[in-house]
């Protein structure tokens, strides 16, 4: 689809803590955009390596570049906040682009163009380059544009993923100025938790096409979600609060026992497994504190007694696990 010669701003944002080793690329993805009406936002989160001097240098060659320093340090989703709080007055779209991601050279034409076309999308996405492996796919083509509602359900249903990362989407700058605080900062999966409040009544778009690259690693924020699995109190969280606007009364019910009894089985067995340690279990007290929800022993109890009885059941995968050929 051909832009008009009349092109809406995006501002462009990425928020930086100490990604020296990655943040050229990311820059230099967004300064070779096809779509030439950005603005581009980098604020660096009192980074101790390069990272704000590389941003200044591009910054000087770059007209389009505004390079912000905080005057204090601040907590990952904190930080996302404050970042969005320098985009343009003016812009229309907003789009965050994380400091070791990079977007595609056709990205935000790609993106401006579906929701140009379709006032009504709030959100648009697009398939993602997740190190070597395409995700956020399951919509089906050609269709562009769809109701928010049913895919938050269907998201919630778990039978569809197509939010990705901040980096995978594009907002309209509208709703993201509307909140002094657009990312829920309790929520360490914030980013997840916004699309079911900008999808609520709107529409969500999508692009059949690669337009993103979420880098995987074992650093910071990624390595303490996978090590106390952070993801299963953000997927609670986001289906009690959610859950009944976009589900049916029955498929709520339903949805919530199965998670619940997810929850304790992996709690179960880190508990019979002996991974785990006070501060996962200080993490998960909280996190189900934040909902008015406690650890029941006696459900824990109950998740222990199903996954020892599973393993009784299934002797030769128990042998190969306790001798380590395959996963727990």
């Amino acid at each position: 689809m051909t832009l008009s010669a009349d092109q809406p701003t995006v501002s462009v944002v990425t928020p930086v803590y100490n990604t020296e080793k990655y943040l050229s690329e990311c820059i230099e993805s967004v300064i070779r955009q096809s779509y030439p009406n950005w603005e581009y936002v980098i604020v660096d989160n009192r980074s101790k390596d390069s990272s704000f001097a590389i941003a200044e240098r591009y910054a000087k060659i770059e007209r389009r570049i505004r390079v912000v320093s905080n005057p204090k340090f601040l907590p990952v989703i904190e930080n996302w906040n404050n970042a969005l709080r320098h985009i343009s007055s003016h812009s229309k779209y907003c789009k965050v682009v994380h400091a070791d991601d990079w977007i595609f050279p056709q990205c935000l034409s790609e993106m401006v163009c579906v929701m140009e076309k379709s006032p009504n999308v709030s959100l648009v996405s697009a398939f993602r380059l997740e190190d070597t492996h395409v995700t956020l796919n399951g919509l089906p083509y050609p269709s562009t544009s769809v109701s928010g509602k049913e895919i938050c359900r269907l998201t919630l249903l778990r039978r569809l993923y197509v939010f990705g990362s901040p980096t995978s989407v594009m907002m309209r700058s509208d709703a993201v100025r509307a909140q002094s605080q657009f990312y829920n900062e309790a929520n360490l999966h914030a980013d997840f938790e916004v699309c079911f409040k900008l999808l609520r009544d709107r529409d969500f778009g999508f692009i059949h096409q690669v337009l993103t690259y979420t880098r995987r690693h074992n650093e910071a924020t990624t390595s303490f979600a996978r090590r106390l699995n952070t993801f299963l109190p953000a997927e609670l969280t986001c289906l009690i609060r959610y859950g009944p606007d976009y589900l049916s009364k029955e498929e709520y019910e339903q949805r919530l026992e199965r998670t619940v009894n997810e929850y304790y089985r992996f709690l179960a067995g880190k508990l019979i497994s002996r991974k785990s340690d006070d501060e996962f279990w200080q993490y998960h007290r909280a996190e189900l504190g934040k909902l008015g929800l406690a650890i029941e022993r006696a459900k824990l109890l109950g998740g222990c007694f199903s996954m020892l009885k599973e393993k009784l059941l299934n002797p030769i995968d128990t042998a190969l696990q306790i001798a380590g050929f395959v996963d727990h």
